[in-house]
C-alpha cells in the first residue's frame, strides 16, 4: 500500500467514526453524483468520499480531519449550482450539509430568522407566510436550492431589482474555518460597522474560505395591495431592452422585469405548441406589487407602448398573472428539451442592456450559433444559453470561443462575468480579465489568510 493509500484509509476510518457508515459514501451513485451540478459540467476527477453532516460539531470534526491530513474539502448543498462550484476534486472529501435543514428561530419583532445551511429557500418562505413575511432572495431554483448554497454564490432571482440579492438579506453567519474552528460574523441588528464586513466577504465566496453552518437572515413583510402583471411583445430584442431601460430611467421600480429574446421566445412557443405572435418577437414581463402597484403598472405600460410594445396584456388577476409568468419560466425546460444547456450569467449596467443584446446577436451570427438569451432586465443580469445537442458531451470549442468574446464584450460595457451563478470552475479562465492581475493576486492572498493549506474547494474560483 502506498503512502497516499494509507492516508486515504486513515481518513476514511476517521470519517466513519464521526458520521457512521450510513452517511459516508466511498463509491456508487452518490459519489458519482457529486461530480456534477445543474450546469451539466462533469468533473473528470473522483472524490475520496461524500460525507453527510447533521450538526455543527460533525462539520467541525470533518474539517479537522481534512486539515490534519491536508485533504481537499468541498462544501456542498443541494447541488443546484450552475458553475461547477461544488463538484468533486481529486481525492477530496465532499462535505454535504443538506441534512442540516432546521429553521432554528423566527423573530418577527426583529424581522429576522436563523437557519441552518440545508434549509430549502422556498421552505423558509413557506414557514414565514402564515406570519405575513417572506424571504426575499428568489433564485429560479428556490424550490430545490439551499440557503447555504444561495449564500455561497450570492444568488439572485426575479425579485432582485426591487428587493436585492442574497448578500443584502444576510445579517450574520456562523462558519467553520479550514482549521475546524468556529467563526461568528455579523450581528442581529439592522446597523453595525464594527470591524471589516466578513459577512459580506463570505457571502459569494463559493466554499473557498470556510463552511457556512448557520445564518441570520432578514425577512420582510409580504407586500400589501395589488399585484399587477404585464406581458408584452416587441419586434426585436434591442427595442425590448431599450424599453426596459426606459422603465428604469423613468424611476419605476417593478418587483419583476424580465426579458426574453426572439430565439428564447421561439423555443418556448415550440415547446408549448403555441403559435408565435410575430416572427422574431421578444417578450417583456413586468410585475408590480405593494400599495402603488396599479399606478406603477400603468406608468410602465405607457413606457412600453411608447417604445413599440404590441399584444400587451395587463392584469391584476392572480391566475392570468401566473400564466404570464409561466411563459418566462418555461424557457429552460424548452431549451433542455433540445439538449444539454450551458447557462451563462453576465451582468451589465441597466443602460447597457440594448448594447449587450446587440453584442450577443453579433457574436451568434459570427459563430453560426443560436444563443437564446433571457435577462433579469431590472438589474441588467443576462443569461445567454448555449444548447449542446449531445447531452453529457464535451462543450465544443466554438462555444467557448463565442463565450470568450461574449465575456469580453460584457466587461467592455462596464459589466461583470457573473451576476449570480458564481465563478466555480467554468469562469476561472476569464477572472483575471475582469479583476486585473493585482486584483486577482489580492483575492488569492485573502484566501490564503483563511486557508493557508489551500484545502478549501481547490480548483474553484482561484
Amino acid at each position: 500500500m502506498t503512502a497516499t493509500e494509507t492516508v486515504a484509509q486513515t481518513v476514511l476510518a476517521e470519517l466513519r467514526a464521526v458520521v457512521g457508515e450510513q452517511r459516508l459514501r466511498v463509491d456508487g451513485p452518490a459519489l458519482d453524483a457529486v461530480r456534477t451540478d445543474k450546469s451539466g459540467w462533469w468533473s473528470p476527477e473522483h472524490a475520496l468520499a461524500f460525507v453527510e453532516a447533521e450538526s455543527v460539531e460533525e462539520v467541525q470534526a470533518v474539517v479537522r480531519i481534512a486539515a490534519q491530513h491536508a485533504v481537499p474539502l468541498v462544501p456542498r448543498g443541494a447541488g443546484t449550482g450552475l458553475a461547477g462550484g461544488a463538484t468533486a476534486s481529486a481525492g477530496a472529501i465532499v462535505l454535504g450539509v443538506a441534512r442540516m435543514n432546521r429553521i432554528l428561530e423566527i423573530a418577527l419583532d426583529d424581522e429576522l430568522a436563523v437557519v441552518e445551511p440545508g434549509v430549502i429557500n422556498q421552505h423558509l418562505s413557506d414557514a414565514l407566510a402564515p406570519h405575513g413575511y417572506v424571504f426575499s432572495p428568489d433564485p429560479a431554483s428556490k424550490a430545490i436550492s439551499t440557503i447555504g448554497g444561495n449564500i455561497a454564490t450570492n444568488a439572485g432571482g426575479l425579485l432582485c431589482a426591487k428587493y436585492g440579492v442574497t448578500r443584502e438579506a444576510i445579517l450574520g453567519l456562523t462558519v467553520v474555518l479550514p482549521d475546524g474552528s468556529l467563526l461568528e460574523t455579523g450581528r442581529r441588528t439592522v446597523k453595525g460597522v464594527t470591524g471589516y464586513d466578513l459577512t459580506a466577504l463570505l457571502t459569494g465566496s463559493e466554499g473557498t474560505l470556510g463552511v457556512i453552518v448557520r445564518a441570520v437572515v432578514k425577512i420582510r413583510p409580504i407586500a400589501v395591495g395589488e399585484v399587477v402583471t404585464i406581458g408584452a411583445f416587441f419586434a426585436d430584442v434591442t427595442a425590448a431592452a431599450a424599453a426596459c431601460a426606459a422603465i428604469t430611467a423613468a424611476r419605476i421600480r417593478p418587483a419583476v422585469m424580465e426579458l426574453m429574446d426572439g430565439t428564447a421566445v421561439a423555443a418556448v412557443n415550440r415547446h408549448l405548441e403555441r403559435a408565435p405572435v410575430a416572427p422574431g418577437a421578444a417578450y417583456v414581463l413586468v410585475q408590480t406589487d405593494g400599495a402603488g402597484a396599479r399606478a406603477e403598472a400603468d406608468a410602465a405600460t405607457e413606457v412600453l407602448r411608447a417604445r413599440g410594445a404590441f399584444s400587451l396584456v395587463q392584469s391584476s388577476d392572480p391566475l392570468e398573472g401566473e400564466a404570464l409568468l409561466a411563459f418566462r419560466r418555461s424557457v429552460h425546460p424548452s431549451l433542455e428539451a433540445l439538449g444539454e444547456v450551458l447557462i451563462e450569467d453576465v451582468c451589465v449596467p441597466r443602460s447597457a442592456l440594448p448594447a449587450m443584446f446587440a453584442e450577443i446577436q453579433r457574436i451568434g451570427s459570427a459563430y453560426g450559433l443560436a444563443i437564446p438569451t433571457v435577462a433579469h432586465a431590472g438589474d441588467g443580469n443576462l443569461h445567454p444559453n448555449f444548447v449542446i445537442p449531445a447531452p453529457g458531451g464535451e462543450v465544443p470549442e466554438i462555444v467557448w470561443r463565442a463565450a470568450d468574446e461574449l465575456f469580453q464584450a460584457c466587461v467592455r460595457l462596464g459589466g461583470t462575468l457573473t451576476g449570480e451563478h458564481g465563478v466555480g470552475v467554468l469562469k476561472r479562465r476569464w477572472l483575471e480579465g475582469e479583476l486585473g492581475t493585482g486584483g486577482l493576486d489580492l483575492q488569492r492572498r485573502i484566501k490564503a489568510v483563511f486557508d493557508p493549506q489551500g484545502i478549501m474547494n481547490p480548483g474553484k474560483v482561484y
